[in-house]
């Protein structure tokens, strides 16, 4: 997969489950929905989609779905990130078998480990396996935050090629392409930041919202790489207060309320994760109404 084609609205994949399993038809079909509404790219078993409460052949089970409906239209990042080194590995070798294009792997969280320890971690990822590699840096989940200094050395090996870049730290992009040039893939991965990340440099959104507004985000990111700033911002600010609402609560269980009024999927979580409150889902309700206008809403899918 070419590092040009990793771009724009790339969806971090919600997980449907149906009485605990996961409802592989549902998941197939959100995917080409995805696809038909012009998103991007897709991440698979990423965090939005529960992977700390998978089992390994789950998560292969989801990467391979994914892939036998995108049939290379857009590009499959899976997520195999671990806290442990040779499981990551594992995960990897797994998301490769099942055909993904590239894998998405978060730093190491809870271990804390140095930048030496992170620099050896993606080092051994990169050198046990074929998969390019993009990096998740989310210092608010995993507690530690992976310097430029380090993601520049990093991105001297060939397979590493790119940064999912949660730390909310604006000025990072531009530091990032100075230590890493400019051919390494920054994706923002704050929702709320998207366009401001793209002014910085960036070349896209590994979004949460656009699971449930993916024609709109995918033309935000079109607008802007077409020049047309104004209706980048346009839809910026139509979509801001939903993007608000799906972080009331710890994601995805918001998203995953709105997944399920829009009949993408049965409002199920998986422990320690459990649904939104009843005031959580009235404001859910009430900026997917404002937000996406004449899409009808329902009740929890059945």
């Amino acid at each position: 997969m070419s590092k040009l084609q990793i771009y724009g609205s790339i969806t971090a994949l919600i997980t449907p489950f149906k009485n605990g399993e996961i409802d592989a038809k549902a998941f197939q079909d959100f995917v080409a929905w995805q696809i038909k509404e012009g998103t991007h790219g897709l991440v698979p078993c990423g965090t939005t989609g529960e992977s700390p409460t998978l089992s390994d052949s789950e998560n292969e089970q989801v990467t391979r779905l994914c892939v036998e409906v995108a049939k290379g239209k857009v590009p499959v990042i899976a997520g195999c990130g671990a806290n442990n080194t040779a499981h990551a590995i594992h995960l990897t070798r797994a998301a490769e078998k099942a055909g993904a294009d590239a894998a998405l792997h978060v730093t190491p969280y809870y271990n804390k480990p140095t930048q030496e320890g992170l620099y050896q971690h993606y080092k051994a990822i990169h050198d046990s396996t074929g998969l390019p590699v993009i990096i998740y840096n989310i210092p608010g989940r995993s507690v530690v935050n992976m310097t430029p200094e380090t993601m520049a050395r990093l991105a001297e090996m060939p397979r590493i090629i790119g940064v999912k870049d949660a730390t909310g730290d604006l000025s990072r992009p531009v530091k990032t392409r100075k230590l890493c040039g400019k051919d390494f893939i920054q994706l923002s991965g704050n929702d709320e930041t998207a366009i401001a990340f793209l002014a910085q440099g960036g070349a896209g959104c590994i979004s949460v919202v656009s699971n449930v507004a993916p024609s709109l985000c995918a033309k935000m990111q079109e607008a802007w790489r077409n020049g047309d700033i104004a209706t980048a911002q346009k839809i910026n600010d139509q979509i801001a207060p939903l993007i608000e609402a799906l972080f009331v609560e710890t994601s995805p269980a918001p998203v995953k309320f709105a997944a399920s009024l829009l009949g993408k999927c049965r409002n199920e979580l998986r422990l320690p994760l459990v649904p939104v409150t009843r005031a959580t889902e009235k404001i859910v309700r009430e900026a997917m109404s404002g937000a996406l206008l004449d899409v009808p809403l329902h009740g929890e899918a059945a």
